[in-house]
C-alpha cells in the first residue's frame, strides 16, 4: 500500500503537468491559425477583425481548445493596425495563465510558448 501511495504522489502532478502542457499547446496552435487568419483579413480590408467581428464572420475555436480557454482578439488604438490575441484558461486549466500573441508575433508569456 505504501509502494502504490508514493508511486501515486509522484507519477499524478506529473501527469496533471503533461495534460496542461498538451491543452495549452492545442491553443498555441488556434492562436496561430487565429493570427493567420487575421493577416489574409487586412489583406482583405485593410485592417484587423476584433473579436465580434471573427465570431459575425464564423470563427470558432476548436472545441478542444474552448473547453479551456476563452478568447478575444483587441484591436491597436494607433495608427498603424495592430491586434492582440488573448487566451485565457478556465476551468482545470486556470492555473496555467493566459497566453498572448500578437501582430508582430511577439508571445507571452515566452517561458510558456517555449515549453
Amino acid at each position: 500500500m505504501t509502494v502504490v501511495g508514493i508511486l501515486t504522489a509522484i507519477a499524478l502532478p506529473s501527469y496533471f503537468q503533461q495534460v496542461t502542457r498538451g491543452r495549452r499547446s492545442s491553443a498555441k496552435a488556434a492562436m496561430m491559425d487565429l493570427a493567420n487568419r487575421e493577416q489574409l483579413y487586412l489583406v482583405a480590408n485593410r485592417a484587423y477583425a476584433d473579436t465580434a467581428a471573427l465570431q459575425t464572420a464564423g470563427y470558432n475555436v476548436p472545441s478542444d481548445v474552448s473547453q479551456y480557454y476563452t478568447w478575444a482578439v483587441a484591436l491597436g488604438t494607433g495608427t498603424s493596425p495592430a491586434f492582440t490575441i488573448t487566451f485565457t484558461p478556465i476551468g482545470a486549466q486556470a492555473a496555467d495563465g493566459a497566453l498572448t500573441l500578437d501582430q508582430a508575433g511577439t508571445r507571452t508569456p515566452i517561458g510558456k510558448w517555449q515549453q
